[in-house]
């Protein structure tokens, strides 16, 4: 059951820096993490929220925030929280950064070059590494594939849910900014939802029945 149990959310988007004051990001947002935060509230569940830098900040009192910018800090946070062995389920929403350069400069490197080649090296999958103290945590991850087809979408959720391990994996797409999404379990797949609202009350209910 949810009600009264203890969450770890992962929200928002993650830096990986390039020199001393630039970085690459993405443009996740943050609000799926706190739609589900608010939902699992509504269900008397205790939830941290370890939000990125999205520029939608979240304050509720009964929400533990836990700020993060870069890839590695939310590494940690992660472990940290895990390693406690207090959580009953992991919803990691956060839109990772899947590369990183392999070279980082450690001062600014100046604007009057006439170009730089930066490499980019892949960074670790924090979602194949969710473990906990705990015999049992659920753990949800999510899949975005832009534009995608829904037989695409289901696809890919289920090859994540079986190459990661996880419990369920929630696959949406954005297809002429109208948002889509599958919350794909191995025991069958809920959808189509059509808000990530109604994504987060969905997701909310099956783990309600774990």
């Amino acid at each position: 059951m949810v009600t009264h149990k203890n969450i770890l959310i992962t929200a928002g988007p993650t830096w990986v820096a390039i020199d001393s004051v630039r970085v690459i990001s993405n443009t996740a947002t943050g609000n799926t993490g706190i739609l589900l935060s608010k939902a699992f509230l509504a269900r008397s569940a205790k939830v941290t929220l370890l939000l990125g830098p999205a520029e939608r900040s979240f304050s509720d009192k009964r929400v533990r925030v836990i700020r993060y910018r870069f890839f590695d800090e939310l590494n940690n946070l992660l472990a940290k929280e895990l390693k406690t062995g207090a959580y009953d389920a992991v919803i990691h929403a956060a839109a990772v950064s899947d590369y990183r350069p392999k070279q980082v400069y450690r001062k600014k490197v100046s604007s009057r070059l006439r170009g730089w080649n930066i490499k980019l090296v892949p960074t670790p999958k924090l979602i194949n590494n969710l473990s906990s103290g705990k015999k049992r945590l659920l753990k949800v991850g999510f899949k975005f594939e832009p534009e995608a087809a829904d037989k695409r979408l289901i696809a890919e959720g289920r090859d994540l849910l079986k190459e990661s391990g996880l419990d369920f994996v929630v696959a949406n797409t954005v297809n002429k900014k109208a948002y889509r999404a599958f919350i794909i379990g191995m025991s069958g797949i809920a959808g189509p939802l059509l808000s990530k609202a109604a994504m987060s009350k969905q997701l909310c209910g099956l783990l309600n029945k774990e």
